[in-house]
């Protein structure tokens, strides 16, 4: 009897995925536990198995949508396989690579399955490309990126052929006055849309500012880096002081790191969370994600560096679970990293709030041991947007003023005081 190959469950934020590859052609003898499909979807590229050994039947092919969880194809212990003989591998070129018969050929490169899956569809010789970050993988853009000729006309459609590219018009004159192209959303991009858009349609969102003079932590940074980085293996950075910053804040307004959530009645409850899970907002290739930090509470600045580190390097490369991303209670983002000097960020729901870095400026200032006299101080403006329908505004200020105040006294943060 056929066994159900079953995409799974990848918790409530995920319902759908796209057919990124099938490994096996289908009428192909199979092992359990082999890799047999990979699964994009707005948070993961999940890769599923045989569930057991028998020959693959696809009910479903590359580009489909396909909801989670749902079966996609089973594997028939008693078949026999009908799936033609693979051909035989060509000899390795010099390189240590295979030789590429013609363009889009994929080859055995660190590519993400989408790009490969692209890089044939447009043509595109992806043993020539090199990945946009330094040791990473070769990604969707970079495929996109070879695929537009210099000239900026497209020789193949971006998308299926009813998005082709549209010439470029020419004025009166005969000069070009330019083309235009589409590119299709990707999946991540398009669910990054919706949830942003669900957290204004859903929460009053309200933000409050305040600035906090990064003096003391800037000291205390430049005469303790190099020992810490020695001592302890990991940089001693800024976001460090945030989380251990907010992570008190949050233990001393314990609302703001709640979620409202629907009761059995019908009715709202407010979700209460003994443990700190501070999301950090990262820039990828292919979007912006927001893995999670545990138990910030107690974590020291050793630990928070290296999680963080741990936590960018696998969204760099494209290998964050869905555990990394789902739990958190808070989240920073960081714009200031790209010159932004204020903004307002958007909850990440079911978050009640989210606090926002930016950039750090001199600014003139009254001098804070010196009432009276101004003085140029390394000044950060932060934002924290939140949900009034669970904070009042004396809330949010007040739990910004604790941020504040906890960066402004870093040595407290250390002593845990």
């Amino acid at each position: 009897m056929a066994v159900d190959i079953m995409i799974p469950e990848m918790g409530e934020s995920v319902r759908t995925g796209v057919v990124l590859k099938w490994h096996k052609p289908d009428g192909s003898a199979v092992k359990r536990d082999e890799v047999v499909l990979d699964l994009e979807t707005d948070k993961i590229t999940a890769e599923i198995s045989a569930p057991a050994d028998g020959v693959l039947k696809h009910y479903v092919k590359v580009g489909d949508t396909v909801a989670v969880p749902s079966t996609i194809g089973t594997v028939d212990p008693a078949g026999t396989s009908t799936a033609a003989a693979a051909p035989a591998s060509a000899p390795a070129a010099s390189n240590g690579r295979a030789p590429v018969e013609a363009p889009g050929v994929v080859v055995d490169v660190r590519a993400t399955p989408l790009a490969k899956k692209l890089a044939k569809e447009r043509g595109v010789d992806i043993a020539s490309l090199q990945p946009a970050i330094a040791g990473g993988r070769i990604r969707q853009d970079d495929v996109l990126a070879a695929a537009i000729p210099s000239a900026g006309r497209f020789t193949a459609p971006l998308t299926p052929a009813t998005t082709a590219a549209k010439p470029a018009s020419v004025s009166s004159n005969g000069t070009p006055l330019g083309g235009t192209k589409r590119v299709a959303m990707s999946t991540l991009r398009q669910r990054i849309a919706e949830r942003l858009v669900q957290a204004q349609h859903n929460a009053a969102m309200l933000t409050t500012f305040n600035e906090v003079d990064m003096t003391a932590v800037m000291d205390l940074r430049k005469k303790y880096k190099e020992e810490f980085e020695k001592k302890l293996g990991v940089g001693l950075g800024f976001m460090s002081f945030f989380v251990k910053a907010a992570s008190a804040a949050l233990r001393q307004f314990p609302q703001v790191n709640s979620y409202l959530v629907g009761s059995a009645s019908g009715g709202i409850e407010i979700e209460y969370h003994d443990y700190v899970n501070i999301a950090v907002a990262v820039s990828t290739p292919k979007g912006l994600t927001v893995p999670v930090l545990r138990n910030c509470q107690g974590l020291s600045f050793a630990d928070v560096e290296s999680g963080i580190k741990a936590l960018a390097l696998k969204a760099r490369d494209g290998k964050l679970t869905l555990d990394d991303l789902q739990g958190g209670t808070f989240t920073i983002t960081n714009g200031g990293v790209f010159g932004s000097l204020i903004s307002t960020p958007i909850l990440n729901s079911p978050q009640s709030a989210i606090l926002g870095m930016h950039a750090i400026k001199n600014r003139p200032v009254e001098h804070p041991d010196k009432p009276g006299e101004i003085a140029l101080r390394p000044m950060m403006y932060l934002a924290l947007s939140y949900d009034h329908r669970i904070l009042d505004g004396s809330d949010a200020v007040q739990f910004l003023v604790a941020i504040k105040n906890g960066l402004e006294r870093p040595e407290r943060l250390m002593l845990g005081i």
